[in-house]
């Protein structure tokens, strides 16, 4: 018996979209990031930007349910409300869809998870270059992009200063830091795996 709120396999419609990747389970607690690592790999490659960075802040936006379903009940309660596997704003995305010409709409991101982890690393990869070389020592560079990920670019510049962030952002910063292991631990065994394989 097949099980309906199982991850289903959904096929990639453009090389923007980073591959193949799952729609997220309907049931809560159920959604991994560890299952689009594959999706995270080719993003990163593709922008520059760190794999572990990519899958921590997954991990980071992994605090609710993204089915699709899921998401646009929720943006019927809460219009505003963030889309995707990486909790991306309308206004975010449209900013990252202008500059890298995506041919998809914000909405697509609810609807394609590979979709919102390319997404995802273009917006971090713009972050990062806006990020100056020189900031404060109490942050790693990913720890200031994956702040500037959740609270916005200027934000993100203010803390490279030494601005200290608020309540949100600290508690972000928290979740971050936790992840990063766990992100490291995904993509460890992925990588033990291919080799695995290949030998």
């Amino acid at each position: 018996m097949v099980d309906p709120t199982a991850a289903v396999p959904r096929p990639g419609t453009d090389a923007q979209d980073g591959g193949e990747a799952p729609t997220p389970p309907l049931r809560p607690g159920h959604y991994d990031p560890a299952d689009y690592i594959g999706c995270v790999l080719r993003s990163a490659a593709e922008t520059g930007v760190s794999p572990q960075l990519v899958m921590t802040v997954l991990y980071n936006e992994a605090y609710k349910p993204h089915h699709p379903l899921l998401e646009r009940l929720w943006q019927w309660w809460k219009p505003g409300a963030s889309f995707g596997v990486g909790n991306m704003h309308r206004a975010t995305f449209e900013q990252i869809r202008s500059r890298y010409g995506l041919s998809k709409q914000w909405h697509d991101l609810r609807d394609d998870p590979a979709f919102a982890i390319h997404a995802a690393a273009l917006y971090l990869k713009d972050l990062d270059r806006s990020l100056p070389e020189r900031h404060v020592r109490r942050y790693t560079r990913d720890e200031l992009l994956a702040l500037g990920y959740n609270a916005g670019e200027r934000n993100m510049r203010a803390f490279a200063r030494g601005v200290p962030p608020g309540p949100m952002a600290r508690s972000y910063l928290r979740r971050f830091r936790d992840n990063r292991d766990r992100a490291a631990s995904t993509l460890g065994k992925a990588g033990a795996s291919r080799e695995a394989a290949a030998g």
